[in-house]
């Protein structure tokens, strides 16, 4: 009497299958909020609120782009145009900061640093919400509320940013790059410009991008700090807009449109820096 064996193929076929499920029950979950908004932005008024939303007929996408450029004046030109102002220059000089920040900490010996690495670790765990009211007292004080510096100024400084500026710098940068470049006689701060900024680069383009998808999506501070409309970002001018559909429906063909159109630079930025940013994530991974 001979025992069957088990197939030892057995398990890890349906382990696979498990992983592709879930992988495919994911991308489903994903996908059909951002089908559901290119489908309903294409429609009429009146089909987002039936159940021929869904259908691939009755398109009127160029209207409603029409709508909502004209809508009140044109404000939503305005606020795409302080939404990439306050999102581009500020990712882009956060990014310049917290990288230099963590450069320092990696490569430069000084006292308490350590200690002080830790308060930007638990500055990373402090809700940006919870930041606000002690931000807007400050700009209060100083008398910018209201204006653009009160919303630009704190997205300079990102903690998660400085911490991935170390990470980077110790991946990246090796010790003895810097040792034969200030032997060659260069100064510190020639040797971090022209040899290690260029090295940081991956990691450069990987905190901008952190830092524009957190800038572009910030939607708190602008509504504490701002109260004149012509300096909101897209999401807040987009959540007013959204707050008047309930009384003027009319709203609701622009403010679908609008979101649509306020997610295509993060993609855009994503497909451009896509090779950067994957070399940026492995950063330190391998020694």
């Amino acid at each position: 009497m001979s025992l069957a064996h088990p197939d030892p193929m057995r398990p890890r076929l349906l382990g696979r299958a498990t992983v592709n499920v879930v992988v495919a029950l994911s991308v489903l979950y994903t996908l059909l909020p951002v089908l559901w908004l290119v489908l309903a932005a294409a429609k009429s008024r009146d089909a987002v609120f039936t159940s021929s939303i869904l259908s691939f007929h009755d398109f009127s996408l160029v209207s409603n782009v029409k709508d909502l450029l004209t809508m009140d004046g044109g404000l939503y030109g305005r606020w795409y145009g302080n939404s990439l102002l306050y999102a581009v220059l500020g990712a882009a000089l956060g990014a310049m900061i917290s990288v230099a920040c963590g450069y320092a900490f990696d490569k430069y010996r000084f006292r308490h640093k350590e200690k002080l690495f830790g308060l930007v670790l638990a500055a990373v765990m402090v809700p940006q919400t919870v930041l606000a009211l002690p931000l807007y007292l400050i700009a209060s004080e100083t008398g910018v509320v209201n204006t653009f510096w009160s919303v630009f100024v704190p997205v300079l400084f990102n903690p998660f940013g400085v911490y991935l500026g170390r990470i980077f710098a110790q991946g990246y940068v090796p010790d003895e790059v810097l040792e034969a470049a200030r032997v060659d006689g260069a100064g510190e701060l020639t040797t971090y410009l022209r040899v290690s900024l260029r090295m940081l680069g991956p990691g450069l383009v990987t905190v901008f991008l952190f830092q524009l998808t957190a800038i572009w999506n910030n939607f708190f501070l602008p509504m504490v700090m701002l109260s004149n409309q012509h300096l909101y970002p897209l999401s807040l001018g987009l959540y007013q807009w959204n707050s008047q559909a309930t009384v003027s429906p009319e709203y609701y063909p622009v403010v679908i449109t609008g979101s649509l159109l306020a997610v295509l630079p993060l993609i855009l930025a994503f497909i451009l820096l896509q090779r950067f940013w994957r070399s940026g994530l492995t950063a330190g991974a391998v020694k």
